[in-house]
């Protein structure tokens, strides 16, 4: 019995992964497929041709954007796209959810946050330390991205910079943590030192 549960536990994410591979991969092909039947002229495209055509497509955007000219590029293109109504619905948040998880990016999570509040506390992503002027001098606060349903909806909340602890775990960590219910947490937790934020 205890063989059996151990290897279960090994075998159904190794397969739920490899089933998610296959089935995009399938996706990708068929998408694909009528383009490669046209220009190829045959019956039966090779299985993963559209995987291997996607993967160069991406490389070659990202080689592209990489150097100013086409950075420029890209701008302009999106400002066009992002005029078209239907478009700029859907494309405008999955890209600043694509980029929020971008480690090379400077309006990215910054760190992981844990916020104290009256029930405990909760873990989020900071998005950016600034001030507030109430009338009384300049208050340091902070707003945390505290995601409710797995990563892609969640509140975001400002609340005065001594009420946040960093946790000396990555945003990649924090986001495992998540996608984990929180089973991913280490043991122990240590705080960074403010400069090292």
């Amino acid at each position: 019995r205890r063989s059996f549960i151990a290897g279960f536990f090994v075998t159904v994410p190794l397969f739920v992964s490899v089933a998610a591979f296959v089935w995009l991969a399938g996706v990708v092909d068929d998408l694909t497929g009528p383009f490669y039947r046209f220009v190829l002229g045959v019956d039966r495209v090779p299985w993963g041709l559209g995987i291997l055509t996607t993967a160069g497509v991406i490389l070659a955007v990202g080689a592209i954007t990489t150097n100013v000219l086409g950075k420029r590029l890209l701008q302009r293109t999106e400002y066009y796209l992002l005029k078209v109504p239907v478009f700029r619905t859907i494309y405008a948040p999955v890209k600043q959810l694509i980029v929020a998880f971008s480690p090379d990016n400077e309006f990215g999570f910054k760190r992981v946050v844990m916020i104290e509040g009256t029930n405990g506390y909760s873990l989020g992503f900071l998005t950016k330390e600034f001030t507030v002027d109430r009338g009384t001098g300049p208050e340091d606060v902070v707003a945390v991205y505290v995601p409710t349903n797995h990563l892609y909806l969640g509140d975001v909340v400002v609340c005065d910079r001594a009420r946040a602890l960093f946790p000396d775990i990555t945003v990649e960590e924090g986001i495992r943590v998540f996608l984990t219910g929180g089973m991913a947490l280490p043991s122990r937790l240590g705080s960074l030192p403010r400069h090292d934020i």
